[in-house]
């Protein structure tokens, strides 16, 4: 027990992020509009922790998660005001916004992977850079309530565990572990929202 309050206490904000995190997702698989200012608490949080990390790429993440937060935010608000047909509905993403997505995701990693490369000191930057491309296409699905996004986050998560692994941010790897098993479930319970 001394050994773990002295690593709480010099992880306290990971551990802050982590909780805020939690119920950030649980939010969002119950489609619950508070899921959106919570993302931009633990984002905020987390931006911190990926900066002390050197994880540069999911630090600026963190910035463009709390800016899409308050669109989605937006967003979901006016479906949820007029409530009339044009509320935001669960939908398949159609095949020509994948043509879109795809080239727009893979310009993004191209871009970061070459920032973190050459200004930063990241020793994981395709990595990183990959995840962070991945992320920003799967948020902006998220706030489009496209139920792909669920899909892109199974694997962000696995392969983020695994970078936080390298970077020993323990209680991190426990958040993008259940991220993971609860994107399936987010998949599962979206999907019966479009049957």
């Amino acid at each position: 027990m001394n050994s773990i309050t002295p690593w709480l206490l010099n992880h306290y904000d990971e551990v802050l992020g982590t909780l805020f995190s939690f119920i950030y997702l649980y939010f969002s698989i119950k489609q619950n509009i508070w899921l959106w200012p919570l993302g931009i608490i633990s984002s905020a949080i987390y931006a911190w922790v990926f900066f002390d990390s050197h994880i540069y790429a999911d630090m600026a993440l963190q910035f463009y998660y709390v800016a899409i937060s308050i669109y989605g935010w937006y967003y979901w608000h006016l479906g949820q005001m007029e409530q009339t047909e044009k509320q935001v509905k669960v939908q398949f993403t159609e095949k020509n916004l994948w043509f879109r997505l795809l080239p727009v995701t893979v310009l993004l990693f191209l871009l970061i992977s070459q920032i973190l490369i050459r200004f930063t000191d990241s020793e994981i930057p395709y990595w990183d850079a990959f995840t962070t491309a991945a992320s920003i296409t799967a948020t902006w699905m998220l706030a489009k309530k496209y139920i792909e996004h669920w899909l892109i986050w199974i694997i962000v998560d696995l392969i983020s565990s695994g970078l936080y692994f390298y970077k020993e941010l323990y209680f991190t790897i426990l958040l993008y572990l259940v991220y993971t098993v609860m994107a399936v479930i987010g998949y599962i319970q979206w999907k019966k929202d479009i049957k």
